[in-house]
């Protein structure tokens, strides 16, 4: 998924909702994000990223919620651009 400033609405969508975390772009082109906070508030992040920006593509959405913290990258004290 990509799209035009993408990762930017995706921060500050992500920082309304006072989440920490990343937003990336990989090789392939798509857009991973990793999102911490109440429940609430990753489930309504998790439900924009299926419409995105306005400018937006998303063509799909993959989760992957309730990982163990041992398994879960380093998450900063903010949201990041990476």
């Amino acid at each position: 998924m990509q799209g035009v400033w993408f990762r930017d609405s995706t921060r500050r969508k992500a920082e309304r909702l006072d989440l920490r975390g990343y937003a990336r772009n990989l090789p392939n082109s798509d857009v991973e994000v990793l999102a911490s906070g109440t429940e609430a508030a990753v489930n309504e992040l998790a439900l924009w990223l299926r419409e995105g920006s306005p400018l937006a593509k998303v063509s799909e959405v993959l989760e992957d919620v309730g990982r163990e913290q041992a398994d879960m990258p380093q998450v900063p004290a903010g949201f990041e651009i990476r």
